[in-house]
């Protein structure tokens, strides 16, 4: 199990927040039309899938904008300029019910590489160039989970370790003993809520003991702009 006795009871009377905690909880976030137009643009996709990665989401425009009912929580942290650059589809369900230890985000997604000094290594996933870029292009980013299932504590929840996103690029051998310092917090959520969290935040998941569909649209955030001629990949 990767939850230890370090869980921390944050609810209503002492919420999470981005800024001080790395994370934070919008509760029905999405309407039961934004809920229909993610299924809709997401029905022919495989399911059942640890992680899809989507290079393109056209019918999700009108949503995923500064103004939109889901890139409006990414703009309220990052302004007018940002945008969705990296789009991931999880579904753990009994057929692909995995576990993932404590790690950092570290890469992101770009449309060719371009050897760039600061930036690298670089790896494929999934037929995706992917690069680890400056530490600090990772700390101005924001990932929103959307929930299109709920999602209770024996199904998998996403595990978080507050304020960890405050300490930069963790090493390997550093991980533990920072999550153990800041504690986990088990991040529940009904239908149609989302969960903000930055980007380099710690975070793990457990295999479900009870598993059954856990859908998750993964999205990160970026206002800034990749030099040298490197693009984001985009969604």
């Amino acid at each position: 199990m990767i939850v230890p006795s370090s869980v921390i009871a944050y609810g209503p009377s002492m919420p999470l927040t981005l800024a001080t905690h790395g994370a934070q909880h919008l509760p029905a976030a999405l309407s039961p039309a934004d809920l229909a137009t993610i299924e809709t643009a997401l029905a022919d996709l495989p399911p059942d899938q640890p992680g899809l990665r989507l290079a393109s989401l056209p019918a999700l425009d009108r949503l995923l904008g500064p103004t939109g009912a889901i890139g409006r929580h990414a703009a309220a942290q990052q302004g007018a300029a940002s945008r969705p650059v990296r789009a991931i589809l999880f579904d753990k369900s009994a057929a692909t019910n995995w576990a993932l230890g404590w790690h950092q985000d570290r890469t992101i997604a770009v449309r060719r590489r371009i050897d760039i000094a600061g930036f690298g290594p670089w790896t494929m996933k999934s037929g995706i160039q992917h690069v680890a870029p400056p530490q600090s292009l990772l700390d101005a980013m924001v990932t929103l989970r959307l929930h299109l299932d709920p999602v209770d504590a024996d199904n998998a929840p996403l595990l978080i370790s507050p304020g960890s996103h405050h300490h930069g690029r963790v090493a390997e051998a550093d991980v533990a003993a920072l999550v153990a310092s800041c504690g986990i917090q088990p991040c529940l959520a009904a239908r149609g809520d989302i969960w903000l969290y930055a980007t380099p935040i710690l975070h793990a998941s457990d295999a479900a003991t009870n598993p059954r569909h856990r859908r998750v649209l993964q999205l990160d955030y970026s206002a800034d702009r990749l030099p040298d001629g490197l693009e984001w990949l985009g969604v």
